[in-house]
């Protein structure tokens, strides 16, 4: 796995971005975290990383000190640089020291998967390449060709060639196998002539075979041993040594469809690319799922599952079809969960973390039933939570009105959350949830704008409407409101004051 570091000093930020990563490349990332950039300094001093995301404004060490000591290290990692501040000054200091990319805060999460992806293919690359070093056979060239990013192959070939492989000159199929018992086939395929037995970086089995009925064979082989739990994906008819890796991406398309296709040990890629491509997503449907969620309506969300997952149009329709409808779910129902209620979803999320890609599973039963399960689950949470938000927001709503009500007395947040029952902790955090400001803010803004409305609406002395809106002490009173508007309370007046209504008198009539 690929070794990746996150470092930031918001524990729900490293969570967050854990989760998200997880979902999109499941397996592939091992993680370790650090709350500033010393702690994640000491970490790689015993153990470096492959990769780390960390902020740039952290406390002790930030981000760019961090950078700066990383230099030393025999091993680099690759670095992504996180900030809540656009800053070229940074940006800067980040391109001096090598960093592959910056991204700002909050994070846009394409944006992520772009850099991760590519960081992905570079660093397997590379660790390939350092494994391939002493590269000796057929099987190691061919793993070579097919696992390299480098578009210059053509020593791989003409070793190929001298080495008795010109065969793949012609015709030649290709053939990814997947099975439990590696070494069955080697053992089965021993006498077999003009094929080639390799490995991907998945640990699949390659075969690269002149005639396809060598590969048939060898799945009949498997069925007479009794062996059950295997798959052979098929290329179509190939020619020509260059096409070895359109072979091999053909076969790789060709394992996907074992997924909705149960019925068969060999798929073929001639069969399955006569699948629809045109296939309607339920983007409406799933729309209407995901709205369904935390209403006490889990017969209908089970239905609407039924609906978007319908084996029955799923399997008429290219394997993209349902790998765009897993990409949608996540989007529009799984990280809209995390985007509403946050950490305390993630326990959830991670448990499930597998249905974020298709890829994680054999059987498209799997999928469906993890997929139920996962749902089931997000409706009680949402449910629960809409709930307790819901008291919640009642109860705030009453702390303002009490406020509005009680704003010229001796206020504090103390006193407002025992008269509401509520724990001060607890209460100053939906206090700033609910409102989006803290509890002193509000209050302050409230009583500044009872005094603008006096000011410009009573011929009262500034210390009077001072004592009027809370304030306890008429200088602090003329230092926040100049803070707050720029002016002094009495050029605010002058600005903003009503002139008097002047009294019309009625006309006299002679009589």
């Amino acid at each position: 796995m690929i070794k990746l570091m996150i470092v930031d000093d918001e524990y729900n930020i490293r969570m967050g971005l854990q989760s998200m990563i997880e979902r999109k490349f499941p397996e592939v990332y091992s993680f370790r975290f650090a709350e500033d950039g010393r702690d994640a300094l000491e970490q790689l001093e015993e153990d470096p990383a492959d990769i780390i995301i960390t902020d740039i404004r952290m406390p002790i060490m930030d981000g760019i000190t961090l950078l700066s000591h990383i230099q030393q290290f025999p091993y680099k990692p690759e670095v992504l640089l996180l900030s809540g501040y656009d800053d070229f000054q940074y940006a800067q200091k980040a391109i001096r020291y090598q960093v592959r990319d910056y991204l700002l805060k909050p994070v846009v999460r394409e944006e992520l998967y772009s850099f991760l992806e590519k960081m992905k293919i570079e660093i397997l690359d590379r660790k390939l390449q350092n494994e391939l070093l002493t590269v000796s056979s057929p099987s190691d060239w061919i793993a070579n060709v097919l696992n390299s990013n480098s578009n210059d192959s053509s020593e791989t070939y003409t070793n190929l060639l001298n080495a008795g492989y010109g065969w793949m000159e012609g015709q030649y199929i290709l053939g990814i196998i997947c099975i439990r018992q590696n070494d069955l086939i080697s053992m089965l395929l021993s006498e077999a002539e003009n094929i080639i037995i390799s490995k991907d970086k998945e640990g699949n089995i390659i075969v690269v075979a002149q005639n396809k009925n060598e590969l048939l064979q060898l799945a009949e082989e498997l069925k007479k041993l009794g062996e059950r739990e295997y798959r052979i994906a098929l290329s179509s008819s190939t020619e020509g040594i260059q096409q070895l890796r359109k072979a091999y991406s053909e076969a790789k398309q060709t394992m996907k469809y074992f997924l909705v296709i149960n019925n068969s040990e060999v798929l073929f890629y001639d069969h399955i690319i006569k699948r629809s491509s045109n296939c309607e997503l339920p983007l409406e449907t799933i729309r209407r799922l995901s709205n369904l969620l935390g209403t006490d309506r889990l017969p209908e969300v089970k239905q609407l599952l039924q609906q978007i997952l319908n084996i029955q149009v799923i399997s008429h329709c290219e394997i993209g079809y349902l790998e765009r409808i897993s990409v949608i779910m996540n989007e529009d129902i799984f990280d809209k969960v995390y985007r509403c209620y946050g950490q305390e979803s993630i326990h959830i999320l991670r448990l499930y973390s597998q249905v974020g890609h298709i890829g994680n599973f054999q059987r498209f039963e799997d999928y469906y039933k993890k997929v139920e399960e996962l749902l089931v689950r997000l409706d009680a949470f949402v449910k629960v939570a809409r709930e307790q938000s819901s008291q919640e927001n009642k109860s705030m709503q009453k702390a303002i009105n009490y406020v509005h009500k009680h704003f010229a007395e001796d206020l504090n947040m103390a006193v407002v959350s025992n008269q509401l029952s509520l724990n001060y902790t607890y209460f100053s955090h939906a206090f700033k949830e609910y409102t989006g400001t803290s509890f002193s803010s509000y209050l302050r803004n409230f009583r500044l704008e009872k005094a603008k409305e006096l000011l410009a609406g009573s011929d009262q002395k500034v210390y009077e409407i001072s004592q009027q809106v809370g304030f306890d002490n008429v200088k602090h009173f003329i230092r926040i409101f100049k803070e707050s508007e720029g002016i002094t309370a009495l050029e605010y007046r002058n600005q903003n004051q009503q002139p008097p209504k002047k009294t019309i008198p009625y006309p006299k009539f002679k009589g």
